[in-house]
């Protein structure tokens, strides 16, 4: 049984939904989720834990600041470690995470490892790789210029046009013919994108850690228009994950590339992987079932 609730936390008021009692696990959705993103996992690990997904600063039914300074990672990682602290009671917990949820949970794990028992990344990156794949891969440096595009004055009248068309088709379109998403589902996820300011919330996290990759030299331009960073750590000299993570990707993601595996055992010594070929960016809805066992086995 999923229930809705608020709490105040580092100066705003988040909602988050919350099934089941025992240890915590905490689910951090994406861009453009909301907490609905994790339906299938709060039913699931509802069963023997508090299973939380938060809607984070910025989305859905949380608080909007519209000072762009309060969407920096620090801040964010500020909310989930207040959170913890309401929902927690002092106990080590599970963090799962997704997209920019993910980029939230590494930098968490970084400056805050004695709170995790277990990390668990879904198609993420981690800031130290994804940091040198936007310097130096090519490929990666394309599949990221949606960045760009999503830090501009523009991306709002974009994303929105058509009644969230573009998103509509970026994060349910072939869910929607394969029968992964419902209808049902997209009346949700356009209610929670029509909530007063919170495509503005969602956009602003690009924006504020100025991540995304080179911008295209233009003729005669000296220096790009736009900075760029992937490093979107607190403190990119402090880039180790010191506890247990378990990273699950889908590896046929066109935004976040097999790549980001490279190398990633530098920065995470106790480290597993789990590929799923056929699975996108979007895994977590396509095989709900294949990613809650794989989370079940690492935390058990």
């Amino acid at each position: 049984m999923l229930k809705d609730k608020y709490v105040t936390v580092n100066g705003v008021k988040l909602h988050y939904v919350t099934a089941g009692k025992g240890p915590l696990i905490l689910f951090l959705h994406g861009f453009p989720e909301f907490w609905y993103e994790w339906k299938n996992q709060l039913a699931e690990f509802g069963k023997d834990h508090q299973a939380v997904a938060p809607d984070m600063r910025g989305y859905n039914l949380s608080d909007k600041p519209t000072d762009l300074d309060q969407y920096k990672i620090a801040v964010l990682v500020e909310d989930i470690r207040a959170l913890a602290d309401k929902l927690s009671h002092k106990k080590k917990f599970v963090l799962v995470a997704h997209d920019w949820g993910g980029a939230v949970a590494w930098s968490f794990a970084i400056a805050h490892p004695d709170y995790l028992s277990k990390l668990v990344i879904i198609n993420a990156p981690h800031p130290g790789v994804f940091a040198r794949l936007l310097t130096s891969d090519p490929a990666q440096q394309k599949a990221s210029q949606y960045m760009l595009m999503f830090r501009g004055e523009k991306a709002e009248s974009m994303l929105s046009a058509n009644n969230y068309a573009g998103l509509v088709g970026a994060v349910l379109g072939e869910g929607l013919k394969t029968g992964t998403f419902t209808e049902a589902d997209k009346e949700a996820y356009i209610k929670a994108w029509s909530q007063p300011g919170a495509l503005t919330g969602g956009l602003n996290y690009y924006r504020a850690n100025r991540v995304g990759p080179p911008p295209p030299k233009k003729e005669g331009e000296a220096a790009p228009a736009v900075v760029s960073t992937g490093n979107f750590a607190i403190d990119p000299n402090a880039l180790i994950v010191k506890g247990p993570t378990l990273v699950i990707w889908g590896e046929k993601d066109t935004a976040l590339l097999t790549q980001n595996l490279d190398g990633l055992d530098q920065f995470v010594p106790q480290l597993q992987i789990k590929r799923i070929p056929d699975g996108t960016h979007w895994v977590i809805h396509e095989k709900p079932a294949e990613v809650n066992a794989m989370i079940r086995e690492f935390i058990k």
